[in-house]
């Protein structure tokens, strides 16, 4: 009689806890639809700030700029908010005595800013932003305070864990279907991600590199955000992809000198 109840009670929590992860996917979900509205909205930002620019209308870009800076805020809190929501949903666990989640979730969000060292004004958004204002008349020219491989560095900076598929090779930006793990947040390419899980028989762990979470079909997906992130990594590596060529003209330019003075 005690092992069933004791079986009852257990059935009980799993069943708790699954609807509980339900419930922390579905708020997740919610927010990363947000967050992607939020950086779709920068893009619309940065085209009128340029537009504004060329007008001359340098106060109301100003006035922009302070907007984006804020709206950039409003979304790395949404980020704690979803990193939050999900470490809950995943974590906890039904005890003896009743569960205060408001708590836990308040614990969880303070922690993720704790650890946290981003800051808006240096998102690598708002950079695109005053780059594509300060290049409307000063194209090819560093921003006041930068030198060149500084602006290179923050042109690079990416939300992205990994740039290459870890199973087929090709890089993020070239993927037909990517996916992202709920749990580790790698990305892959979803037809050779979805192979691998079902060959592993339950005990697919990640295949990146000392990761060591364990894959599930289910929570490898196509999140809101993904799209968005990738196509910033795609024009941040367009612009990185400049300074490249100018250093490759620049050594054959030396080549050339060296093989004159043997000459």
């Amino acid at each position: 009689m005690a092992s069933t109840s004791a079986a009852a009670a257990a059935s009980r929590g799993n069943g708790e806890a699954g609807r509980l992860r339900n419930a922390a996917f579905t708020l997740y979900s919610e927010n990363q639809s947000l967050i992607a509205e939020i950086r779709k909205n920068m893009v619309l930002m940065k085209e009128v700030a340029v537009d504004l620019e060329r007008d001359g209308q340098s106060q109301m870009v100003k006035e922009l700029e302070d907007a984006a800076v804020e709206l950039l805020g409003t979304s790395e809190d949404y980020t704690h908010f979803s990193a939050a929501i999900q470490s809950v949903g995943n974590e906890y666990g039904p005890g003896p005595e009743l569960t205060d989640f408001k708590k836990l979730f308040e614990d969880e969000v303070l922690k993720l800013k704790g650890d946290s060292s981003s800051a808006p004004q240096n998102h690598p958004l708002l950079r695109q932003f005053r780059e594509a204002v300060w290049n409307v008349h000063h194209a090819g020219q560093p921003m006041p305070g930068d030198e060149q491989e500084d602006i290179v560095m923050t042109s690079t900076q990416c939300n992205l864990l990994n740039i290459t598929c870890p199973l087929s090779g090709r890089p993020i930006t070239e993927l037909a279907d990517p996916v992202r793990s709920m749990d580790c947040k790698h990305i892959y390419e979803k037809k050779a991600i979805l192979h691998y899980i079902k060959s592993k028989h339950g005990r697919a762990q990640c295949p990146v590199a000392a990761c060591p979470k364990i894959l599930q079909a289910e929570r490898v997906v196509c999140d809101a955000l993904l799209q968005i992130e990738i196509d910033e990594m795609r024009s941040m590596s367009k612009q990185a992809g400049h300074t490249g060529v100018i250093e490759d003209f620049t050594n054959l330019d030396e080549e050339e000198k060296e093989e004159e003075e043997e000459e």
